[in-house]
């Protein structure tokens, strides 16, 4: 059966399958009828769908040990990764998908099977006859529908008996995920279908009608509608990244420069960070095209990732290699490579920058952490202003310490031994190479328990200042604060990644230097430590931002199957040199 349609009722965010179409509240409760539109009929057609001690300390950490044999790749990347290399945090927490699962569909949960085929009616109510959930058979086979990405055809089909059970009325529900089928399939004339009845009956649609009309517009000859729909959307709201990111991908498409360009200036003036696969858009587009401006604003782009820490995945690495070596007469060729620990650039042998923060960088971070972590309320969360205050004159009245100490931390990174066994241990063969040290711990750690020997904590205080929190208190902002005020040469130990420290920062500035200050100071204990033995991961001596030294460009990247946290940085770097000189 064909049929046509117009109109909504209204329900609360529908989409939760997939979290780019996310849809707010509707903007109407009508249901939606088969009926004609104005004198004119718009018919769903049935066709088929294609898918688509500084010294000391230095001493220290360079003995850190690799536990693989070999001579480290020719000079490239340890076997023994830096602790936030991607990848590292999954591998220590041993947490991940089951590889057996992967790469399949999610499972329906149900004795009912979902059709592979268009149905006839009867065949709809046998398998609603089947059907033994408790909810609405109608929205459980579309939202699975829209899960697994069945076809548009055997969703129409649904549509359709839907349709003819209910006096011509089909739910909102159930259209909205049809348009997301028609969407994702690239099924623009369905698209357009569902666009006409929607715009026939409604002056305004909720955020995710819009974000899936945008989507299915940019595709077509009618792209430029998807620029009065984001029109709508700033009528009350400013529209999101992907809105704006599927707009100027429509404009690229289209070869409307200007227009994307536009966008984009629009895009990042609402302090919004692009969609990577926008900017990978103006590279692809940029590669058929010779225009110096239109080359400046690329190299904007680049400095864009550096100054907010972003990196390209592998696709858009490529494409950023490809632009470069289609630019005529500048002879640019790149090569995907590593950086040695030394710091050097294994394809060109060019240093890259340091991660150690120049002596600016680093008053300006000090001032930054003080105020808007530590005086700026984070600690008192959990920390009285008394026992902070208590804590400075502390620190005030010890030389500058060589390691910070989490001693709670520290304690309890390892399964075996009792927890002040472990730190003192630590601090021990810490204590050998005339380190000043600090441990930081709780009050709790110096009553005698069966985990807290009093005479092991006695010779840990023996060995390092030590300072005992208030059970309840945080031990991050005392960490920083020592760290800090102990000068740059200072460094840390715990597993904390310090994340929510980090966000407390103003901006994208701060934030940067933080995370680069933090990768040149935490010091990361091997696995399998022993008695006798303490070693660390490696610390980076280079900074992995995007980065431009001369006549090249280094720029790190993600790869396809490396899942990298946001607290990790990539180890595989695009290197691309130029043979002759010029501006770009």
């Amino acid at each position: 059966m064909t049929f046509y349609l117009s109109g909504f009722r209204n329900i609360p965010k529908l989409w939760k399958s997939n979290p780019y179409f996310e849809l707010g509240p509707a903007t109407s409760s009508a249901p939606f009828f088969l009926c004609a539109i104005g004198n004119q009929q718009r018919w769903f057609s049935v066709k088929p769908t294609t898918p688509p001690n500084s010294k000391a300390l230095n001493l220290l950490v360079t003995k850190a040990r690799t536990h693989r044999k070999g001579n480290d790749n020719n000079g490239q990347v340890s076997s023994d990764p830096h602790y936030f290399a991607a990848g590292a945090a999954k591998k220590r927490s041993h947490i991940g998908a089951n590889p057996q699962n992967q790469g399949h569909a999610l499972p329906v949960r149900s004795s009912v099977q979902l059709p592979t085929k268009p149905l006839n009616s009867a065949e709809w109510d046998k398998l609603k006859e089947d059907f033994k959930g408790k909810a609405s058979f109608e929205d459980f086979i579309i939202s699975q529908m829209a899960r697994n990405c069945c076809s548009v055809d055997v969703a129409k089909s649904l549509l359709a008996w839907v349709a003819a059970k209910n006096n011509g009325i089909v739910g909102y529900n159930l259209l909205v995920k049809y348009l997301y089928l028609c969407v994702f399939h690239k099924q623009t004339s369905e698209v357009i279908d569902v666009y006409e009845i929607m715009k026939a009956k409604y002056k305004s649609l909720e955020s995710g009608g819009y974000t899936l009309l945008i989507r299915g517009l940019i595709h077509s000859d009618r792209w430029r509608e998807s620029l009065l729909l984001l029109e709508d959307i700033k009528k009350v709201m400013v529209p999101s990244k992907k809105n704006y990111g599927d707009c100027i991908q429509g404009a690229l498409l289209h070869q409307d420069v200007n227009t994307a360009w536009s966008l984009y200036q629009e895009l990042v003036g609402h302090n919004l960070i692009p969609p990577l696969e926008t900017l990978k858009a103006f590279f692809d587009y940029g590669k058929d095209i010779n225009d110096d401006h239109y080359s400046d604003k690329l190299l904007d782009i680049l400095l864009y990732l550096r100054n907010n820490q972003l990196y390209p995945g592998e696709s858009f690495a490529h494409s950023i290699k490809t632009w470069f070596e289609s630019i005529p007469g500048r002879q640019w060729k790149g090569q995907f490579t590593t950086i040695q620990k030394s710091g050097q650039c294994s394809g060109c042998g060019r240093t890259i920058e340091s991660i150690h923060l120049s002596p600016e960088e680093y008053e300006f971070l000090k001032e930054k952490i003080m105020r808007d972590v530590i005086d700026g309320g984070d600690q008192y969360k959990k920390t009285t202003p008394q026992e902070l205050k208590r804590f400075e004159s502390f620190v005030n009245s010890c030389p500058p310490f060589d390691i910070v100490i989490d001693g709670l931390n520290v304690a309890k990174m390892f399964s075996k031994g009792r927890e002040s066994q472990n730190l003192l241990g630590v601090v021990s063969q810490l204590a050998q190479q005339n380190l000043q040290l600090l441990v930081l711990g709780r009050k709790h750690m110096l009553r005698p328990s069966s985990q807290w020997r009093k005479d092991e904590m006695e010779q840990v205080q023996k060995q390092a200042h030590c300072f005992f929190a208030d059970n309840i208190s945080q031990d991050d902002p005392f960490l920083l604060y020592a760290t800090l005020n102990s000068g740059n040469h200072c460094k840390f130990i715990t597993k904390d990644l310090l994340r929510d420290h980090k966000a407390c920062l103003p901006d994208a500035r701060t934030q940067r230097l933080f995370f680069k200050w933090q990768q040149g100071h935490q010091l990361a204990i091997m696995k399998g430590f022993q008695k006798s033995k303490l070693t660390f991961q490696h610390i980076l001596s280079y900074d992995t931002v995007v980065q431009r030294t001369g006549d090249s460009w280094h720029i790190p990247y993600d790869e396809d199957l490396v899942q990298r946290s946001s607290c990790e940085v990539p180890t595989k770097w695009l290197c691309l040199q130029r043979k002759t000189p010029g501006p770009c």
